[in-house]
């Protein structure tokens, strides 16, 4: 059953925003009207999970890991696969390990730069201008 829930959210489907996001509406981003007790009809948005992985089940908790697209919320998805079972269904714990072309693994920890020996070092981790200017701002 927990198999068959992941598998109907894989590939593409139509999800709903939270209320607590910064979609505006009217100019206005629903967080503020979420924190004014008003709840708007949102429009459901194309979503994609390329693909996930079912790290570990120790009921009631599943660890997973998803492959989306931009725009995904993903404990809307944790929401909607508790509706799923049956049983509801909330996000304990969120880690992004990659935006883009930006990577988790790839990433330097602060105390290596702090002490790191030369430019050379420096230099093997920066990133070029040319792929800085692909980031847009959201």
């Amino acid at each position: 059953a927990i198999e068959a829930a992941f598998a109907k959210f894989t590939g593409e489907f139509d999800q709903v925003p939270p209320m607590v996001s910064a979609i505006k509406k009217d100019g206005v981003p629903l967080y503020k009207l979420a924190r004014e007790g008003k709840v708007i009809d949102r429009p459901a948005r194309k979503v994609r999970i390329d693909r996930y992985e079912i790290l570990e089940i120790a009921l009631p908790i599943i660890r997973f890991r998803i492959h989306c697209t931009k725009g995904f919320y993903v404990r809307t998805y944790c929401h909607d696969l508790g509706q799923v079972f049956g049983c509801g269904g909330h996000m304990a714990a969120l880690a992004r390990t990659r935006s883009g072309n930006f990577e988790l693994s790839k990433a330097v920890r602060w105390s290596d730069l702090e002490t790191a020996q030369g430019i050379d070092y420096l230099a093997r981790h920066l990133i070029s201008l040319p792929e800085i200017s692909r980031i847009r701002r959201t």
